[in-house]
Formats: structure tokens, sequence, C-alpha cells
């Protein structure tokens, strides 16, 4: 592999993070969101991700990560009796979304964190290819 690819696989992996971190900004966003009907209330989305391979060279290398899709959770809506609020149902019912705030706020520090040992990974690969070139000197 060459040491390019470096620049690619860390490149992708800051890309991947930085799409986690824009749908974890959206689940806290719409966290306290209500609606009257099950239908018309914000789900939760998380991200998936796969590999990416490189079949032209070495078989099939991994080479990076990319976003295979955006999936709504399948946790149940949170119901709320609250007859006085504008937005609630004939039967006095308002829904909320499914957004765990802690969870999110977990995921928002992982892919952070993520995203910043993907940097390390890019800057370092550049000094290094940066120290190889400056020995021809």
């Amino acid at each position: 592999m060459s040491l390019f690819k470096v620049f690619d696989i860390s490149g992708s992996g800051m890309t991947a993070q930085s799409l986690r971190l824009n749908i974890t900004a959206s689940n806290l966003a719409n966290a306290d969101a209500v609606s009257s009907s099950e239908d018309r209330t914000y789900r939760a989305r998380e991200p998936v991700f796969a590999a990416i391979y490189d079949r032209q060279h070495h078989g099939e290398a991994s080479t990076g990560v990319k976003l295979a899709a955006v999936v709504e959770s399948q946790a149940p809506l949170q119901r709320e009796y609250r007859p006085d609020h504008p937005m609630a149902n004939e039967e006095g019912y308002v829904f909320k979304p499914n957004v765990d705030v802690i969870e999110q706020m977990a995921n928002m520090i992982s892919a952070s964190r993520s995203y910043q040992s993907n940097v390390e990974v890019f800057n370092t690969s550049k000094k290094m290819l940066m120290r190889t070139l400056s020995m021809g000197q």
C-alpha cells in the first residue's frame, strides 16, 4: 500500500465522523420536538458505515470508509398526556421523539474523538512523508 493511501483513508474517516456529528446534532436539535401524530414525529437517526475496498490493487484491501445508509431508530416514541398542549391530538396526547439525549451526547464525544484521531494520523503521515523527502537533500 502506498504511503499516499493513508491520506485517503484518514480523509474518509474524517468525512464519516463529520457526517456522524451532523446526524447527532440533528437528533439533539429535535429531541424536544412534539407532534400530534406518530407518523409526523421525528425519529432518531443513526449512520451506518461500510468499508471501501480497492479491488484494482492487492485484491480487496480496505481503503477507507463511506456512509452506507442513515437508518431511523425503531425504539418506541414517547407518548405524553398533555390535553392543554396546542399540538395534542383528540385524546389529549402529544408524541415526542425517541431521542436519548445521553446516548446522543456519548455519540457526539465518540465521533469528535474519532475525528481528532484521524486528524492525528493525517498529520503524522504528512510529517513522515516530509522527513522522507528531506532525507534526499
